[in-house]
């Protein structure tokens, strides 16, 4: 296939790339391609011609889309919009990634958020990204959506090369939230999710794509720790005790519905992590 990747150069991009090297590939990142730039964006994938087109660029840091709300609503809303225009001009496929912080978050332990779920977005990224969705779904309604969430991969930046360089020094007991629940995932699982993906041109909506099994971010940073073998000592904390611009949910784990019906299943976070953990600091278990 010939394949079109947005944000390329980011860290699921990079991982795409790796993934889906078997395939004509196209990165569609800046300095290059701008996906504000709607007549540019149109050309290049004219130029192009991609069957599928996977949108990965965002405005992902959660905290400073607060701050910068009209940069925000532009790159993940207006920017989506452009990417689903342009591919209804060239006649390509779209899969699109999104995030779970179009929930709120106020779901009761034990539940998972389901792709048919109402979103309610508490935060500027969330709304944004919801915007992009809709977006979307108005211009491209065959579009798949494709929601992850806590996402780590090589290179970083992620929570995981953050607790390894952290756990890696010494000092007092890290403090790690501990009333947070969510899917620890790994960009290479959400790249073999959209590899599925590619097999089933059927498919359209909302996807949820996040590793199996629910943990808060200590239970999460223990596991780093075991992994990577690093004896510092982490507490649990409360989302009170480390507040942060951006609210952040306390429910986010995401039902994986749609995959399970297509006979996909994700992997386990943790199985996910070890296999992360032997590439990225090459660990033997």
């Amino acid at each position: 296939m010939r394949i079109a990747i947005t944000g390329g150069k980011g860290m699921l991009g990079r991982t795409l790339r790796r993934r889906l090297a078997g395939h004509e590939l196209m990165v569609a990142d800046l300095p290059e391609v701008d996906i504000l730039d709607l007549k540019g964006l149109t050309a290049a994938f004219n130029e192009f011609s991609p069957d599928v087109v996977v949108h990965c660029a965002a405005m992902t840091k959660v905290d400073d889309c607060e701050t910068k709300d009209e940069l925000a609503f532009r790159l993940n809303g207006t920017g989506s919009a452009n990417v689903a225009y342009a591919c209804s001009k060239c006649g390509s496929r779209l899969i699109a990634i999104s995030t779970d912080y179009v929930f709120s978050g106020d779901l009761e332990d034990g539940k998972e958020w389901r792709e048919t779920d109402a979103p309610s977005p508490r935060t500027i990224y969330g709304a944004s990204k919801l915007a992009g969705e809709k977006a979307v779904h108005e211009i491209l309604p065959s579009a798949v959506v494709m929601r992850t969430a806590w996402l780590y991969g090589a290179g970083g930046p992620s929570f995981v090369h953050t607790m390894a360089k952290l756990g890696a020094q010494e000092g007092e007991p890290l403090k790690v939230v501990d009333d947070q629940r969510g899917n620890p995932t790994s960009a290479d699982a959400v790249a073999g999710a959209v590899e599925f993906l590619l097999g089933h041109p059927e498919v359209g909506g909302v996807v949820h794509a996040t590793c199996e099994g629910v943990c808060t971010w200590c239970d999460f940073a223990k596991e780093i720790f075991r992994l990577l073998g690093l004896k510092r000592a982490i507490v649990p904390c409360t989302t009170v005790e480390f507040p942060r611009p951006a609210p952040r949910p306390a429910n986010s784990a995401l039902a994986k519905t749609v995959l399970a019906k297509l006979g996909f299943a994700m992997p386990r976070w943790q199985d996910a992590l070890a296999d992360f953990a032997r590439r990225e600091f090459r660990i033997e278990f």
